[in-house]
């Protein structure tokens, strides 16, 4: 459908005046959520798609239908996304819609405008089994930190902390960049980190051994080349060559470098998140009950770490042979 077949339905014949352009309420929403950095920031993205998309056609968003945002999604899923050539997904056009109502929700409720058009606008379907990310079985995990430990270099310390991280908690990677050496703690008897998740969350995840370990030995480089100990330490807790934040495109480059290193065949196709979904096929195929790993990864939803679990249509997991086995025992 072409925009300017899009019909424009009945508009009300006044509103409110506004304390300033529709981008303003962008920000006032964005303050008003409980958001991560990196969610922030890929909301603000998707509405100012959105308010780029009808400018280009001198539409007022304000007195957009859900016609509009049919026609907006129907580009969306024409759009080659950069990274990947191809199009955009459906999960990721989903996405960027639902931010989009997140926003006119807002709107409504501050009756700047009396409906939300998304809510009637076609959605692309979304397989909630399903997820596009390149898995990792244990033995490639274990290629890779022995890939990383392997390193050498000025930075490969601290690439080694970032892979433990990545592998033995399942940090999303903007939940590792965005760590700071005030997160890490000691809570009975445990090496800690606490950070902000997903939602605006606070959490906290206990440090594997391996992945204290990783994390002294570079805590303590650094220290030394800047001459000072430790504790006197400020600041970002992964950093670059020149004392500024890591960033999540570093850690993607990361990734790939190592599992190339590694000879992991999907490593051009790898991404921070591999791990984290690693973590939850190997958890759960080590026996820890799905609330504990739902409750480490900070997910609202069970269904959401199933759908990590890659493991979890494996006939050796089928409760039937657990009942059966029961039986027997019963019988005996």
């Amino acid at each position: 459908m072409r925009f300017s077949d899009v019909p424009v339905l009945a508009r009300p014949t006044a509103r409110p005046d506004l304390p300033g352009t529709p981008a303003d309420f962008t920000d006032a929403w964005l303050r008003n959520r409980r958001l991560s950095d990196h969610t922030r920031d890929a909301y603000r993205r998707d509405v100012a798609g959105w308010l780029a998309w009808c400018a280009a056609r001198e539409l007022d968003p304000l007195r957009a239908n859900f016609l509009h945002v049919n026609a907006y999604g129907r580009d969306l899923e024409a759009t080659v996304a950069v990274r990947s050539g191809r199009p955009l997904t459906p999960a990721t056009v989903a996405r960027k819609l639902s931010a989009l109502s997140s926003w006119y929700d807002f709107l409504v409720k501050l009756r700047v405008i009396d409906a939300n058009p998304v809510a009637g606008a076609d959605r692309p379907r979304v397989d909630r089994d399903h997820s596009a990310t390149i898995g990792l079985n244990p033995e490639e995990v274990d290629a890779l930190l022995a890939a990383a430990d392997a390193d050498t270099g000025p930075t490969a310390a601290r690439n080694r902390a970032a892979i433990a991280l990545l592998a033995d908690l399942g940090l999303r990677v903007g939940e590792l960049v965005s760590l700071n050496l005030t997160d890490l703690g000691a809570e009975r008897g445990h090496r800690s980190v606490r950070f902000v998740g997903k939602g605006g969350k606070a959490r906290r995840r206990a440090l594997t051994p391996g992945t204290a370990y990783a994390l002294d030995a570079y805590l303590a480089q650094r220290a030394a080349a800047r001459g000072v100990t430790v504790d006197q330490l400020t600041g970002p807790l992964l950093v670059t060559a020149s004392g500024a934040r890591l960033d999540r495109h570093s850690v993607f480059r990361m990734v790939r470098r190592l599992a190339h290193t590694a000879g992991i065949p999907a490593w051009a196709q790898l991404s921070p998140h591999s791990l984290r979904h690693a973590f939850a096929t190997t958890a759960r195929a080590e026996g820890v009950p799905l609330e504990d790993v739902q409750d480490a990864m900070g997910h609202a939803d069970p269904r959401t770490t199933r759908r990590y679990d890659r493991d979890r249509h494996n006939l050796d997991r089928d409760p039937a042979y657990v009942i059966w086995a029961a039986r027997a025992r019963r019988r005996t």
